[in-house]
């Protein structure tokens, strides 16, 4: 069974033009972007993305970081139930220090504030993710 998980390059990944490296690392893992997306994010998309973290001191940064330039948002579908995880494995930790080498934070990412690439945490925040995103 296929199933499928959500995945954005972030603005600083548009800007520093890693969309194809980030699309070739999750393809070459064996995993099949089914949709994607360049887009502008608006205020209201942002703050509903970043939702769970409204209440912590960093929420404004976020919607603004979300919000400055596009982003590269995209489904992702693999063999079963942790394709989310797959995709967690190849983006690398949050925090760009703990990213091993390999992963695209590790290789790529310079700050955790601008860490590059999201992805969701598990099944049923990819099916929030991709509804709101792409309907």
């Amino acid at each position: 069974m296929t199933k499928r998980t959500f995945v954005m390059a972030k603005p600083d990944a548009v800007e520093r033009g890693l969309i194809g490296e980030i699309v070739s690392r999750i393809e070459r893992k064996g995993l099949r972007i089914t949709a994607a997306e360049l887009r502008s994010v608006d205020r209201a998309l942002a703050e509903e993305h970043y939702d769970e973290h409204r209440e912590k001191p960093f929420y404004g940064d976020l919607v603004a970081f979300l919000t400055r330039s596009p982003v590269f948002a995209m489904i992702v579908e693999g063999p079963d139930d942790s394709t989310w995880e797959l995709c967690r494995i190849l983006i690398g930790k949050t925090q760009v220090t703990d990213a091993q080498p390999g992963s695209i934070r590790g290789d790529l990412a310079t700050t955790t504030n601008e860490n590059l690439v999201h992805g969701s945490d598990g099944p049923e925040s990819a099916e929030r993710e991709i509804r709101l995103w792409f309907g």
